[in-house]
């Protein structure tokens, strides 16, 4: 599995966590739920940057 790939499989399962973590507190600010959006904005930084340099290679 590439990096890419591992990233998308690693953005999907955070955000179904970060989903399921509100429903259960019932807070977009509980510092749980913050810790992990701030998670997810970071893979998805990293997933992003990987992309951008692919296509600065093409």
């Amino acid at each position: 599995m590439d990096r890419v790939e591992q990233l998308l499989k690693k953005i999907e399962e955070t955000r179904t966590y970060m989903n399921d973590l509100i429903k259960e507190k019932s807070d977009l600010l509980d510092p749980e739920v913050i810790i992990v959006s701030q998670m997810l904005d970071s893979i998805l930084d990293e997933y992003y940057k990987i992309l951008q340099q692919e296509n600065i290679r093409k």
